[in-house]
Parts: structure tokens; C-alpha cells; sequence
């Protein structure tokens, strides 16, 4: 190893690509840990919660749907966390990310870059672009502590895409954690009712 920067001296790195800070540095074991602990809890049955909490949960869930639907994504995006991860996974319930592979795992960086590639209008994959419509609802959210907050819910969502419609179900997993400004989502994992099965095209946004 060679210079302080950490880069081998008998490795040539453009510079543009030495700085660490564009890297998922925050996805690490920790982090999975974190996740771990989190998809166990979703798993658990959970108290009812307050009209007030339940209410909210219910209000976040619904403009979400409501800005994707609308292909708003560049302000369904100001609704993650710096630090977020946006996880649609292959293995029922979420599985092993460590070893299993994923339909997406995008942490801010990547989800950033999916957003921008669906605006673009020139994803091969999304000409004509998706139109897409869902329902959430089954609504419960469970207050680990002041500032974060899971919901577990259920989506159904229609997607008509150059003369095909397609259903796809599932159930959302969201961990949300309280900023300066608002309640933001650091985890959402969509969870798809036949995840491990076949799927054309799935570049939509769940």
C-alpha cells in the first residue's frame, strides 16, 4: 500500500475516482446488523397503536404512493434519509443481503441514479414510460423510541406499460427516523408476494 489516501502505488486510480466519499461507506456490518434486527421486528406481532401515530404512518404512506404514481421523483426522493436504503428483495421477507441477490438495493447514491435514468425519458426499459396506480393499506406502525418509527403495510400496484397491464402485491417494510425537518425513510424494503419468481422489465418503482 502506498500513498495515505490508501490507493496501491502499482494500481493506477484516476483521481475522479479516489474519493471514497461518493461510496456506500455507511453500508457496512454494522449496518446489516442494523437490518437484521429490524426485519426481525417486522416479523413480530405489534401493539395497537395510537390514532395519532397510526394516522401519520397512514398520511406518509399515501403521499408516497401518491408522488411515485405521479412520477414526482425527484420529491420521492427529498422523502429518504441521507443515509437510506431503498431494498426490493429477491428472497421472501427480505432473506440475507450479505449472500442473496436482490431486485434493488440502492443506497442514496444509487437511488439518486435511478431517478435521474427515469427522468431522462431515454431508458430503453421505460419507453413508453410505466403508468402506475396502488393502493396501500393494513396500515400498523410500532414507535421504537421518539425519532424511529416502523410501519407495515400492504400495496397492490397496477402498471400499464405499452398495451400490458401487470399487478404486482406485496407488503412494504418502512423504518423512519425523525430529522430536523420531517420523518424520513431510512429503510424501505418492498417485499413482493412472488419475489423469487420470474419477472420481465421490473423497473418500476414499488
Amino acid at each position: 500500500m502506498g500513498p495515505a489516501d490508501g490507493r496501491r502505488s502499482d494500481v493506477s486510480i484516476p483521481d475522479q475516482y479516489a474519493d471514497t466519499s461518493t461510496w456506500s461507506y455507511h453500508i457496512d456490518e454494522e449496518y446489516y446488523a442494523a437490518l437484521d434486527r429490524t426485519r426481525a421486528l417486522f416479523e413480530e406481532d405489534w401493539p395497537e397503536p395510537d390514532a395519532t401515530l397510526l394516522h401519520e404512518a397512514t398520511a406518509f404512506l399515501s403521499r408516497e404512493a401518491r408522488l411515485i404514481d405521479q412520477g414526482r421523483f425527484n420529491a420521492w426522493l427529498e422523502l429518504f434519509s441521507d443515509d437510506c436504503l431503498y431494498w426490493v428483495p429477491v428472497t421472501a421477507g427480505g432473506g440475507d443481503p450479505r449472500v442473496e441477490v436482490s431486485h434493488a438495493f440502492d443506497d442514496r447514491r444509487r437511488l439518486t441514479d435511478r431517478v435521474y435514468w427515469l427522468r431522462t425519458g431515454l431508458a430503453y426499459s421505460q419507453i413508453p414510460a410505466s403508468r402506475t396506480r396502488r393502493l396501500v393499506g393494513n396500515v400498523e406502525a410500532l414507535e421504537l423510541d421518539p425519532e424511529t418509527r416502523l410501519i407495515r403495510s400492504n400495496f397492490v400496484v397496477h402498471e400499464f406499460r405499452a398495451g400490458v397491464t401487470k399487478v404486482y402485491a406485496g407488503w412494504y417494510a418502512h423504518t423512519l427516523v425523525k430529522t430536523e425537518h420531517a420523518w424520513q425513510i431510512k429503510v424501505k424494503r418492498a417485499n413482493l408476494l412472488d419475489s423469487e419468481q420470474y419477472h420481465e422489465n421490473l423497473t418500476l418503482v414499488f
